[in-house]
């Protein structure tokens, strides 16, 4: 199994900045950038969140029909078959929890470092490129679809339940199912929304003050004043407080 990239560095502070020119500042920004928005909202991001979604999927229909097998059960080997049910489901409902919530956390580190990215200066022919109408267009609908889909599952699973005919494990199936449909299609539509604030407020915001490129020691003395600031040297011409007098 190959292992995830790595993300990239935030921007270095200012006093620690050396890029010899803007042009060179903003090639470093937008090959940053692109990465980082591949990371957030490629076609590949997109197939892991369906793909832990469906694992988690996978496991609590084994737990759920677990559930019903063992309530169902009319002998002692019924509630083994359940039992072995109920175990293999939670083997892989566990691990695509935990890695669902991983995905989700590393989501939020690349919102970060898109918006320090972004934050340093403006650059609209590159990034044009960046701001993804359509892919945040097809994440949205997908979303929606498996939003409205679980949250309707959620709803008339345990409103058109029988009693006497659908059992309690039935009923926690069918929800459980369409939580996990509800739960996907949110972290999607928070993903797409997230995107397109991120352009609307970083990448088409007025661009932000200059900063220095260089570090700031080589600006100002080493006491820390700007140059403006320190007491002309003897000799220079510039006449002094006391030479008035």
């Amino acid at each position: 199994m190959r292992n995830r990239p790595s993300l990239p560095p935030p921007p270095p502070p200012v006093e620690l900045r050396s890029w010899p020119d803007r042009e060179a500042m903003l090639a470093d920004r937008a090959f940053v950038l692109r990465e980082l928005v591949r990371m957030h909202m490629g076609p590949g991001r997109l197939g892991v969140l369906m793909m832990w979604a469906g694992l988690t999927a996978f496991g609590w229909l084994l737990v759920g029909s677990g559930l019903v097998i063992v309530e169902q059960a009319a002998d002692f080997l019924s509630g083994i078959a359940g039992i072995v049910s109920l175990l293999l489901g939670a083997g892989a409902l566990i691990p695509a929890v935990v890695l669902s919530a991983l995905h989700v956390a590393r989501d939020r580190e690349v919102r970060a470092l898109l918006t320090e990215w972004g934050a340093l200066d403006r650059d609209p022919e590159r990034d044009r490129e960046l701001r993804l109408p359509g892919t945040s267009l097809v994440w949205l609908l997908l979303s929606f679809v498996l939003a409205a889909g679980g949250l309707a599952l959620c709803v008339i699973g345990p409103a058109s339940a029988r009693p006497g005919d659908d059992t309690y494990g039935m009923v926690a199936l069918v929800m459980g199912l369409g939580m996990v449909a509800w739960l996907t299609g949110l972290v999607g539509a928070v993903k797409a929304s997230a995107h397109r604030r991120w352009v609307l407020r970083v990448l088409t915001a007025p661009a932000p003050a200059p900063a220095p490129l260089t570090p700031a020691g080589a600006l100002t003395p080493a006491g820390g004043r700007p140059a403006s600031s320190e007491p002309p040297p003897p000799g220079s011409g510039t006449p002094s407080r006391s030479s008035g007098r």
